[in-house]
């Protein structure tokens, strides 16, 4: 198999990770995977916050914990169990990660959120080529919504729109992939 596709068909979201800081030349080459994501009309709306301060990824799992629980409508559509989850004062929606990267987009971009969209599969992708763990969040995104967003320093007229969590795998052997439907292509020639 292509090592591409190998890579496609292997990555899986990581949920625990060894508290070991990833080397900055690993998080340059998946910053540089995100910035060659496609984007609409070239535009490249993104930017990357890399945030490996331990004082602020807490506070960023306890800030946006307590805005969710603030805010039960923004719950609705969760399963169960994540909210059940989520009022353990152990549960940490980072899944500890020892570094986030929040993706944000230019407010007057075109496609920001599909194009940031594009940029963290990339980074999932590239994670996984090197070995290392990563998850997409949005339970960060409560966050974003409150003052505490200022200390991100997110350049004015972007918007965060996700957070992606990267870390050295704790477990090295992931679950095989969930069966794939089948039944989602026609064609038309």
């Amino acid at each position: 198999m292509n090592q591409v596709m190998e890579t496609i068909k292997n990555r899986r979201s990581v949920r625990k990770f060894k508290k070991e800081q990833l080397k900055d030349s690993e998080i340059e080459a998946i910053l540089e995977a995100a910035i060659y994501a496609p984007t609409a009309l070239n535009e490249q709306p993104w930017h990357f916050t890399v945030i490996q301060n331990k004082e602020l990824l807490d506070e960023i799992n306890i800030v946006s914990k307590k805005t969710l629980a603030e805010n039960p409508d923004s719950m609705k559509n969760l399963p169960e169990s994540l909210i059940n989850a989520m009022s353990n004062p152990k549960y940490n929606i980072l899944y500890e990660a020892p570094t986030l990267i929040v993706v944000s987009g230019n407010k007057n971009a075109h496609a920001a959120i599909v194009d940031c969209s594009a940029a963290i599969q990339n980074m999932l992708l590239a994670a996984e080529s090197m070995n290392i763990g990563s998850v997409w969040l949005g339970l960060v995104r409560p966050y974003f919504t409150t003052e505490n967003v200022k200390k991100l320093n997110i350049p004015e007229n972007f918007e965060p729109f996700y957070g992606v969590a990267f870390g050295y795998k704790l477990i090295e052997k992931a679950k095989p992939a969930p069966e794939r439907k089948k039944d989602v292509v026609n064609y038309i020639k």
